[in-house]
């Protein structure tokens, strides 16, 4: 059973380039702390010292915006897919 998880770019540097790598299903912020197992390191690039997710990562599961759900204690299911997104500032 695992969820597949889409890793930006700039993350990738954590999973050895791998662009999609693989957690154990339930909440957004289990699956964090699987991948930080998995690949040390990275949740420090997604949330802050609180375990909150930091404002410029945005993540889809299923292309839904978990903010508009239940944010880190939305529930991923086996077979789900989950984007990590970085947002991107300009002007």
């Amino acid at each position: 059973m695992a969820v597949q998880v889409l890793i930006p770019t700039p993350l990738r540097k954590f999973t050895g380039n791998e662009e999609t790598v693989f957690a154990a299903p339930g909440s957004i912020a289990a699956i964090i702390d699987d991948l930080d197992t998995q690949f040390p390191g990275i949740k420090n690039r997604l949330t802050d010292d609180k375990g909150e997710l930091r404002r410029f990562v945005n993540i889809y599961l299923n292309e839904e915006d978990i903010r508009f759900q239940n944010g880190k204690e939305t529930l991923a299911a086996d077979g789900d897919a989950i984007s990590i997104v970085p947002a991107i500032a300009g002007g």
